[in-house]
């Protein structure tokens, strides 16, 4: 498995495998997943786990996923960003992506980066 720069992949289309549908509870947190979760196959994020992904825009639990990468939640206090991926023609503003992701992100400190701030 490769380590990558989670920054690489705003603006690509990204498949992803869903562990963590719509739905379904967290395994230690117990907390219930208000959109689908998952992760980018046979990657190596900062904290040595595959890159997480979340899913907006889908309304039903899946299994995979393939959907272009509007933004990177980039956690301050921690080393594991998380990618936000859509269906194509959706977006949402950061202040939509704070609140879809709140349930879990509410833990961390973070930005939202996007690629018109990734490039110089």
């Amino acid at each position: 498995m490769q380590f990558v720069n989670s920054q690489s992949y705003l603006g690509q289309m990204v498949s992803i495998t869903i562990d963590r549908p719509l739905g379904s509870r967290h395994p230690q947190h117990q907390f219930i997943y208000p959109l689908n979760y998952g992760f980018v196959p046979n990657t190596r994020s900062g904290d040595g786990e595959d890159l997480d992904a979340y899913v907006l825009g889908v309304f039903e639990p899946l299994a995979v996923f393939n959907g272009r990468c509007i933004a990177v939640i980039h956690r301050l206090n921690d080393n594991d960003d998380k990618l936000v991926l859509v269906p194509p023609g959706k977006n949402y503003t950061d202040g939509q992506i704070q609140a879809l992701t709140e349930f879990q992100e509410r833990f961390f400190d973070s930005s939202i980066l996007h690629l018109a701030a990734t490039q110089s």
